[in-house]
């Protein structure tokens, strides 16, 4: 994962010219407002989409009600803060990154793409997309997030997620 994505991790003020966003899911609350990662992730994508490079972008996550249909809850607040629905693409069968990565490939013919996703995911999005013939670069989402969620989550990344995606990448 590290040499896959090493050189590809840019600024979100100096990304560079990609005609897709790719914005990975997480939580989103009963009440249809996206949690603190995909409010972040979202945050970022509107700065990046705002310096007219990006011409479209792609919800992926997990679309079914018991999840509170994540690319549903993220569609509703890229248009709120004006972007145009055509330039919004909804996957929501991005059930995991490795699937988000296949099926912006496979189901909506992306070549290039800025993957928005916070530091401890962003490297294995960037390989995983790398893997499935996508020329992924990626751009550090922030987040407002309880300090306890960030050590769980790198500590996920670590134990679980990134042996998984070698395991993935390479099949």
């Amino acid at each position: 994962m590290y040499f896959s994505s090493a050189g590809r991790i840019d600024d979100a003020g100096d990304p560079p010219s990609r005609p897709t966003l790719l914005v990975l899911g997480s939580l989103v609350y009963d009440d249809g407002t996206p949690g603190d990662y995909v409010r972040g992730r979202l945050d970022t994508a509107l700065a990046l989409y705002r310096t007219g490079q990006v011409a479209r972008i792609i919800n992926s996550g997990n679309g079914s009600a018991d999840a509170g249909n994540e690319p549903a809850v993220m569609r509703r607040y890229l248009e709120a803060h004006g972007v145009n629905a055509a330039s919004i693409v909804d996957d929501p069968a991005g059930l995991d990154t490795a699937a988000s990565c296949r099926r912006a490939r496979q189901v909506f013919g992306v070549r290039e793409v800025i993957v928005v996703t916070q530091g401890f995911h962003l490297r294995r999005a960037i390989a995983l997309c790398r893997a499935e013939g996508v020329d992924a670069r990626g751009v550090v989402a922030e987040c407002d997030c309880p300090v306890w969620t960030v050590v769980r989550n790198h500590v996920r990344e670590t134990v679980f997620a990134g042996p998984r995606a070698v395991l993935t990448a390479v099949r």
